[in-house]
C-alpha cells in the first residue's frame, strides 16, 4: 500500500506542471481557426493531465495471467473490442474510462518487460498499416520506438528496419531481435535532420510497409514547455516542420515496394502538419493513391472521438473527457 500511495504521489507530481502561457496563446490563434468550437473542449483536456488515461500494452513474448487479472480489478478493460478490418489475437492493449495511471515497468537486465504505457491512440498508426507474418516493415522516424514495439505484437515481420533502438532490448527476446535491422544513419545523434538521409540506406531494401510517424509538434509535451526560451524557439521552427515531413515522405515512398502501403502518423493537431502535408504528397507523387480507413475509424469510435469532416484515408483523433486519447493523426497511402 506504501508502496502504491508513493507511486501515485509522484505521479501526481509529474503532472501538476505549469502551463506554458506562450504555447498555449499560440494554439490558441491557430487551434481556435482550425478546429472551431472543437478546440474549447481539447484544450480543457489537454491543459489539464490530471484527466488524461494511459492505456497498457501487454508484451505477448512476456505474457502473465496474473497481471491481467489485475488489470481486470483495477477497471482496465480489453481496447479495440469493434468489427476492426485488422486486430490480431496476440495485440492485447487495456484501457478504463477513469484518469489514472497504471505503475511504470522499469528495465531488468535479462527480463523483458510485462507491460508498456502508453496513449492508446498510438496504436491506431500500427493497426493501419497492417503488418503481416513475413513482410518487410521500415519504422522510418522510431524513437524510441514504441510503434515497432506494437507491431511485433501484431506479427513476425521478415525484417523490421529501424532508426533507433532504445526500446527493442527489453521488448523482445533475442531470437526475435534477428529479424531487427538498425541503421545509424550518419553518426548516432539521430537528429531530425538526420532523416533526411533515409532514402540512402533504404533505397535498395524494397519494403512492403513503412511506418513515418514524423517528427512534430508534440502538443502534449509543447504545453508544458518549463523553458519559454526554447518554447519560444520551438515555435518559430515549427513552420520548418511540415518541409522536413514532406521530405520524410518523400524518401519513404522511394523505399516502399510498387504495391506496398504507407502510414503517416503525428501526434499534433497542426493542419499543416497532417492534412497539408499528404495533400502535397498526393500533388506531387503520381505514383501514390490514398487508401480509406474510415471502416477502422468506424470500428473503434467508442474508443476514440475524431475530428469530422476528414477524408477516407486520413483521421484526426481529438482528446475528450472519458476518451482522453490523442491528439493523433493517421493516413495511409498505397504505391502503384
Amino acid at each position: 500500500f506504501l508502496l502504491s500511495l508513493k507511486l501515485e504521489n509522484k505521479t501526481k507530481g509529474k503532472l501538476q506542471k505549469q502551463i506554458c502561457q506562450v504555447v498555449l496563446d499560440h494554439f490558441e490563434k491557430q487551434y481556435a481557426a482550425e478546429l472551431g468550437d472543437t478546440w474549447a473542449s481539447v484544450r480543457d483536456v489537454l491543459t489539464r493531465p490530471l484527466c488524461w488515461q494511459y492505456a497498457v500494452l501487454l508484451n505477448k513474448f512476456s505474457q502473465s495471467a496474473e497481471l491481467e487479472n489485475t488489470l481486470h480489478v483495477k477497471g482496465y478493460h480489453p481496447a479495440f473490442q469493434g468489427p476492426l478490418p485488422y486486430l490480431p489475437t496476440s495485440l492485447k492493449c487495456y484501457i478504463r474510462r477513469t484518469p489514472g495511471r497504471f505503475p511504470a515497468q522499469k528495465h531488468q537486465a535479462g527480463k523483458l518487460k510485462e507491460y508498456y504505457l502508453l496513449n492508446a491512440a498510438s496504436l491506431l498508426p500500427v493497426l493501419a498499416l497492417e503488418v503481416k507474418d513475413g513482410e518487410d516493415v521500415l519504422d522510418l522516424c522510431a524513437a524510441p520506438g514504441g510503434k515497432s514495439v506494437a507491431a511485433l505484437q501484431c506479427a513476425c515481420p521478415g525484417n523490421v528496419s529501424r532508426c533507433c533502438w532504445k526500446l527493442i532490448p527489453g521488448s523482445v527476446p533475442g531470437l526475435c531481435q534477428l529479424c531487427l535491422k538498425l541503421s545509424r544513419l550518419f553518426g548516432t545523434q539521430h537528429s531530425e535532420s538526420e532523416y533526411l538521409y533515409c532514402e540512402l540506406s533504404y533505397l535498395l531494401l524494397l519494403i512492403v510497409q513503412v511506418l513515418v510517424d514524423a517528427p512534430c509538434s508534440n502538443d502534449r509535451s509543447w504545453l508544458f514547455s518549463s523553458d519559454i526560451q526554447q518554447a519560444t524557439l520551438r515555435l518559430i521552427q515549427r513552420k520548418a516542420l511540415s518541409s522536413l515531413q514532406f521530405q520524410l515522405l518523400r524518401s519513404a515512398i522511394k523505399a516502399l515496394r510498387p504495391g506496398g502501403s504507407l502510414v503517416y502518423s503525428t501526434c499534433t493537431l497542426s493542419k499543416a502538419e497532417n492534412s497539408d502535408v499528404i495533400n502535397l504528397i498526393l500533388d506531387s507523387c503520381s505514383n501514390v493513391t490514398p487508401v480509406d480507413i474510415s471502416e477502422m475509424a468506424k470500428a473503434v469510435s467508442q474508443e476514440f472521438t475524431f475530428l469530422r469532416g476528414m477524408q477516407q484515408h486520413e483521421l484526426l483523433v481529438l482528446p475528450e473527457k472519458g476518451r482522453a486519447w490523442g491528439p493523433m493523426y493517421v493516413a495511409k497511402l498505397k504505391k502503384m
